[in-house]
């Protein structure tokens, strides 16, 4: 009989205010957060105009510079044979051939 001992007013009071509590924080944080993205926005640089140049402008030993770089980042790898080698170490005991022998 406890249900019937529960005072409903108060409960709906609470369950109301903790409510609009949690509507109302979530208000605050989102004019928080607004404030946020004004105060850390990137402020907008002024252009400074740049004077182009012409493809006249660039000499011989520019291009040539410009056509070895292009060449060297094309061409950085060997050509890789197939063959694997590998290493063999001659500095083998009679113990480690015994223990190879025994794994196999």
């Amino acid at each position: 009989m406890m249900i019937l001992a529960t005072n409903w007013a108060n409960a709906g009071i609470m369950a109301l205010v903790s409510i609009l509590l949690v509507f109302v924080v979530l208000v605050l944080l989102i004019f928080v957060m607004q404030l946020f993205g004004v105060i850390f926005a990137e402020k907008s640089k002024p252009v400074v105009p740049t004077t182009a140049t012409s493809s006249d402008d660039i000499t011989d030993e520019e291009v040539a510079a410009i056509a070895m770089a292009v060449n060297l980042f094309f061409n950085r790898h060997d050509e890789e044979s197939d063959v694997l080698t590998f290493r063999q170490n001659h500095d083998v005991s009679a113990w480690q051939v015994r223990n190879i022998s025994k794994q196999l």
